[in-house]
């Protein structure tokens, strides 16, 4: 592993953080963010750092402190309120005691923090604390879980990294290991670093840099030991091409998706659903091609941090026949549920361990592992996802390696389930919690425009993950910028034509390959065109109608067929327009194209809802912008209106506000209000018409 350490970016640090925070916890965060950006040594918010130092409290008086990394923060790009100052000499005194309990411990923490405020620290601060050195670095290191996680590791390790190390045994997180780790640090003070098996690397020094550089030779040694000694490499007689593998996972991500849906019992809510992210590499294809990829793969985590995110186990597939999709997809169900039962089970038998105030896991796999397609991994939004697929992918590449050069040993069950249940652990996953759209995806048609870009915002603001969607160009990519910069991996752009079938199917195909599957669908894409009924060119009309009308048509059969695939249900949401109930002169194409859309989703509602399908209609009046974008509609149809009534474009806005009975001036932030309403299932509500009009009596719907 490469050493990262740069003098010139340590003083860059310094310069930019010592006036804020002082030297030692500036040079504490350049350190903790190399250690962060190597995946080969943390994970997304896995292991942590620490410094000890001074701090000033209110009454000016320095006291010893010591900074921690915060339970959940991540160290690549930590920021110095990740390491929360906490009172060193009160925490000290805890070591004289002969136990403690875990929810105790949490509370002498929170107590010993100088800032009420501050974020909750590591459970593993205490080890920080009873090693006396200044910088203390843990990680959980691939290359050192090759070695710990064997039959005989400890062996394994003094082999390859020497005798000048401490070596423990397995022992739960908390105070029982702080308490451990210092008897053992004070009976060999000089060691270069101690090796927690099963768990992960601890190294210290008196300078950060001293710390983080034990940290990646004793990585790197272990390394080139795990090297030097794969001399079995796991190989596949016939490995499956990526880009197959990739089709198979398209035809089916919708199902396994469905299948991985918890029942809520709630009728407006009946599913809890997850977002999917596959991992397919030749080397995911290499392992579940390969004799003994399921010996391999249904083994407990590498390390206890890895729990709740992946499950105690994965779920492994057998022989899946992907010519047969609806076997296929049977299967697939049946496996999820034997994996719920199995894991009902599991919790039962240490149900009695399980801590106050801490809730159970849903049952369900988050790792999902089939031969001929590679892994499809599991979490309730993208990034949780994400961070699964990621350890997935860390996972099977250490213990491949571990295949080749012996048999590979886990954590007991029992401490699987310590670990899995520790409330501070859960405390990692209440991000994004209370979002009722946090693991929906939804697919907006039109959305470059001004309603549709207002639509997009209000449903990511909901937690929702939005494919924005239009005709290819700036627009489109514009707007997907511009909302990536606030919502990540929650947003991208699909180019879609709604007039074209195979357009609409492939922009369906590339939300489910992003996200596993849809489950709202605004369709909001529409033309409008000025004209006399007498003046009217056939071909203008017909060009009103292939988007209008077909194009709803073909987004409204598309989702249909998606949504019975997935079999969790969905919602519609049909930008429809008062025009339908109170048509306006010259306006005869759009009005007549819109009223046929408009049947179509009422029609659509009758047939959905078999399947749990709600489809309603929001009906608006003028919405002219959406901050800098402006209404597709009225650049075709402001000139008309404002020749007719001598206005302005300010003129106008104002006519149309004036006309209401509320006098309200229409925005697209009041039609995303509207669709929200539906989406997030206020009432059991389909086949309606939400007007957001400010209150046209001739255009309520009758």
């Amino acid at each position: 592993m490469e050493n990262g350490w740069s003098e010139k970016k340590a003083t860059e640090f310094i310069t930019a953080y010592a006036g804020e925070t002082g030297e030692d916890l500036a040079l504490r965060l350049y350190a903790s963010r190399l250690i962060g950006v190597e995946k080969g040594l943390v994970l997304h918010g896995g292991g942590n750092t620490s410094v000890k130092s001074s701090y000033t409290n209110v009454l000016g008086v320095d006291v010893p402190a010591i900074f921690i990394k915060a339970s959940g923060h991540d160290l690549a790009d930590i920021e110095p309120q990740g390491h929360p100052a906490l009172d060193l000499g009160r925490l000290e005194r805890l070591k004289q005691l002969e136990t403690l309990s875990d929810d105790a411990m949490v509370n002498e923490l929170r107590t010993s923090l100088f800032d009420a405020q501050s974020p909750t620290p590591s459970i593993e601060a205490l080890l920080h604390v009873f090693i006396p050195a200044k910088y203390v670095d843990h990680t959980h290191a691939d290359a050192i879980l090759g070695l710990t996680n064997q039959v005989g590791g400890a062996t394994v390790v003094r082999e390859a990294l020497g005798e000048n190390l401490i070596v423990l045994d397995y022992v739960k997180p908390g105070f029982e290991l702080a308490k451990t780790a210092a008897a053992a640090y004070e009976a060999s003070p000089q060691a270069e670093g101690m090796v927690l098996l099963k768990h992960g690397l601890v190294t210290w020094g008196e300078t950060a840099r001293e710390s983080y550089e034990k940290t990646i030779d004793l990585v790197t040694r272990a390394e080139k030991y795990v090297s030097a000694n794969t001399g079995k490499p796991i190989t596949a007689k016939r490995v499956t091409d990526p880009s197959k593998a990739r089709d198979r996972y398209l035809n089916i991500a919708s199902a396994v998706r469905g299948a991985l849906a918890v029942p809520t019992g709630n009728t407006d809510w009946p599913y809890d659903r997850v977002i999917l992210r596959p991992l397919i590499t030749d080397q995911s294809l290499a392992l579940v091609d390969s004799e003994r990829g399921k010996e391999i793969a249904l083994t407990p985590p590498l390390t206890a941090d890895h729990l709740i995110r992946t499950k105690p186990l994965p779920l492994w597939i057998d022989d899946p026949q992907f010519d047969n999709y609806h076997a296929l997809k049977e299967k697939i169900s049946t496996a999820i549920q034997d994996y719920a039962r199995e894991y009902d089970t599991y919790f039962e038998r240490h149900s009695d361990r399980l801590q106050p105030g801490v809730e159970r896991f849903d049952p369900m796999p988050r790792v999902v592992f089939l031969p001929g397609l590679g892994v499809v991994c599991a979490g309730r939004d993208v990034e949780e996802a994400g961070v699964v697929r990621d350890i997935a992918s860390q996972t099977i590449a250490t213990k491949m390696k571990i295949a080749a050069m012996g048999d590979y040993e886990g954590l007991a069950e029992n401490h699987i389930f310590d670990m899995e249940y520790f409330g501070l652990q859960h405390a990692k996953l209440m991000r994004g919690e209370g979002n009722l759209l946090r693991s929906a995806v939804a697919l907006v048609t039109g959305a470059a425009g001004a309603i549709g870009a207002g639509i997009c915002e209000a449903l990511l603001e909901e937690g929702c993950h939005v494919a924005v969607s239009d005709l290819h160009g700036d627009a489109l990519m514009s707007l997907a910028a511009e909302l990536k910069q606030t919502y990540g991996e929650r947003v991208f752009a699909v180019a879609l034509d709604v007039t074209d079938p195979d357009s609409v199917t492939q922009g369906f195909d590339r939300v489910i390959q992003g996200w596993g599957g849809v489950d709202v669908v605004v369709a909001n894409a529409g033309a409008a065109h000025v004209s006399s009924l007498a003046s009217m060119v056939p071909e203008e009309f017909r060009k009103l109608e292939k988007v209008n009308v077909e194009g709803t048509l073909n987004i409204l059969s598309e989702a249909g067929r998606r949504f019975k695939n997935q079999g969790t249900g969905g919602d519609v949401v049909l930008l429809s327009t008062k025009n339908v109930f109170a048509p306006g002169a010259k306006f005869g194409a759009y009005s007549a194209t819109k009223a046929a859309a408009h049947q179509l989703a009422r029609i659509a509602s009758l047939e959905l809802a078999e399947i749990g399908v709600r489809v309603n209609m929001v009906s608006p009046d003028a919405v002219f912008s959406h901050g800098t974008r402006k209404s597709g509609l009225w650049k075709e149809v402001g000139p008309d209106r404002m020749r007719a009534r001598g206005l302005d474009e300010k003129g106008l806005e104002d006519y149309y506000r004036d006309r209401n009975l509320l006098k309200a001036r229409v925005t697209a932030t009041h039609v995303a209000k509207a669709v929200l309403f539906f989406v997030t299932r206020q009432t059991p509500t389909t086949g309606a018409t939400l007007p957001v009009d400010g209150g046209l009596p001739d255009a309520t719907p009758r």
